[in-house]
């Protein structure tokens, strides 16, 4: 059974995050606040509360444990700010991000759609994905969010949604996930996804 860390950026309430983990499967989940002892853990998820600049200066100092923890092969999985910190740069900051994933994060054309995105969207399944095990392509999950990441390699991108514009929902490489929704929020869908992602966790470490 898998014991699974999540990364506190100071940030505010994760206890609905927490409980989705205990709920679908994890052994034991730990709110965490430095990156130290990762090793006692089978899988990490970097949260989408915060903001970018305070949230990449919260982490930085845990930055090297954190890509050291991605090449061993452990499990990571970032939500919507959680996922955009991993990439090289955010139009919401002025800080550079972790450069785990090449790429920007851009904001959502407020020309063509209210901002924030709040709400509900389909999900459109481009391709194999662990995560994604058993979901079905156009299923709804909830977004909370103002920006949108822009890999290099489009190949990472296995699910997108429209909203005024493209958005990668969900990227994979190996054993780092990112999703731009809040599958803790998803209902039946994110669930699903939540449990895929500890069982992701408990077979990495057999």
């Amino acid at each position: 059974m898998a014991k699974i860390a999540i990364f506190d950026y100071g940030a505010g309430n994760l206890y609905s995050l927490k409980s989705a983990l205990e709920r679908n499967g994890a052994e034991s989940v730990e709110i965490i606040y430095d990156l130290k002892d990762l090793e006692k853990f089978d899988g990490l998820v970097l949260p989408g509360v915060g903001n970018f600049d305070p949230a990449i200066r919260s982490i930085e100092g845990s930055a090297q444990r954190l890509g050291k923890a991605i090449d061993s092969g452990m499990p990571v999985m970032g939500i919507c700010l959680g996922m955009e910190m991993l990439f090289d740069r955010s139009e919401e900051g002025e800080l550079e991000g972790l450069k785990i994933l090449n790429g920007d994060v851009v904001l959502l054309p407020k020309d063509k759609v209210k901002i924030p995105h709040m709400g509900w969207n389909n999900l459109h399944i481009k391709g194999d994905s662990r995560l994604l095990k058993g979901v079905r392509d156009n299923s709804w999950v909830y977004f909370v969010h103002s920006y949108r990441a822009v890999p290099n390699d489009r190949k990472l991108v296995v699910a997108s949604s429209d909203y005024g514009v493209s958005v990668p929902a969900v990227i994979e490489r190996d054993n780092l996930i990112g999703v731009q929704f809040h599958p803790e929020k998803s209902g039946d869908v994110g669930a699903l996804m939540i449990k895929n992602f500890i069982e992701i966790c408990d077979n990495e470490t057999k």
